[in-house]
């Protein structure tokens, strides 16, 4: 039955069968049938070229999948690496405001003031300030940064 298929369809049962494999790939997301879906597009497009025979045309299947998938593993990992590199401090906003310097929003009394940092506002701790006071963050423990006068 599959090499009936094969071979009487040839280009198109191949066409048809990346494109339903790339389409799954919108349902089902993670980078994997993208690439199986592009081996079977250039399967077809080889079985046209070539006119090869469904066993061969199998076989090109294979060796296309796992070059695809090699390829396409190496070019994920490279961008997931570069966005990496783009914003390390993404889910750790904190420790990027460590080093830089802001005004207090409200004095440091007791060991504890506030910061105002763009539109938000960050518990500060460090030695007592008058509001107004410039203060560089040196650490953060949690959601709080630590501070010394600027």
């Amino acid at each position: 039955m599959l090499s009936w298929i094969l071979d009487d369809l040839g280009l198109w049962a191949w066409v048809t069968f990346g494109l339903v494999l790339m389409g799954l790939e919108l349902l089902v997301p993670g980078g994997f049938l993208i690439w199986l879906g592009l081996a079977a597009v250039t399967t077809g497009a080889l079985t046209w070229a070539f006119g090869l025979a469904w066993q061969a045309a199998m076989l090109a299947f294979v060796g296309l999948s796992i070059g695809f998938a090699l390829v396409g593993r190496r070019a994920m990992r490279g961008a997931d690496e570069g966005r990496s590199a783009e914003a390390p401090y993404l889910n750790r906003r904190s420790e990027a405001l460590v080093g830089r310097v802001f005004t207090l929003e409200a004095p440091i009394a007791g060991g504890e003031g506030r910061v105002r940092v763009g539109d938000s506002s960050w518990r500060v701790t460090g030695p007592d300030a008058p509001a107004g006071a410039s203060v560089r963050v040196v650490g953060v423990d949690g959601a709080t940064l630590m501070v010394v006068q600027a």
